[in-house]
């Protein structure tokens, strides 16, 4: 997930730069193509050096801004792509803790301190969070565990990954 985080920052700086890039590309045309117009109507015909250049330049530059545009698209496009499969990943693994927690027939307590265990908080600052003993919490810690088959808080992480990772659509415990 972090990878595909990075990975989805990086193509928005890139987004970003890519728009910023047509800005002034668009800018530079306009100057360019303004001054092609502005000689032709002061001299009627290109027969400069210099205005054919700045004419080849207009061209160049507005066939770059078309492929920018282009290649602007595509990144959105990858954006887009990315930003919904963390959507279903989050609703993923959503689905994935209500079946193991409705399996296991954790109480709700049990429930919040099984959540707040996944999101990595340790003993003492679920207690902290819940109002309760950190002894309360490692009680309840030691219930989830049980109903779960597993021997700890690193085994009950373990056990959501894999089933996310086997990517089934429909993901419940053995």
């Amino acid at each position: 997930m972090t990878e595909k985080a990075t990975s989805a920052s990086r193509d928005e700086r890139r987004a970003i730069g890519l728009a910023a890039v047509i800005l002034l590309q668009a800018l530079t045309a306009l100057f360019f193509l303004g001054d092609v117009i502005f000689d032709l109507l002061q001299d009627g015909l290109i027969d400069d050096l210099h205005m054919w250049i700045e004419a080849l330049a207009s061209i160049a530059l507005i066939g770059g801004i078309f492929f920018l545009m282009r290649e602007l698209r595509r990144v959105m496009s990858r954006l887009s792509t990315l930003d919904r499969a963390m959507q279903a990943a989050r609703g993923e693994m959503a689905d994935v803790v209500e079946a193991f927690f409705g399996d296991w027939e954790l109480t709700p307590s049990e429930r919040d301190v099984g959540l707040m265990v996944l999101k990595g908080l340790d003993n003492d600052a679920i207690a902290r969070i819940r109002g309760t003993a950190p002894g309360t919490v490692r009680a309840q810690c030691t219930a989830i565990y049980g109903k779960a088959g597993v021997d700890g808080r690193a085994q009950l992480i373990s056990l959501f990954m894999e089933e996310l990772l086997a990517g089934e659509a429909n993901l419940h415990p053995a």
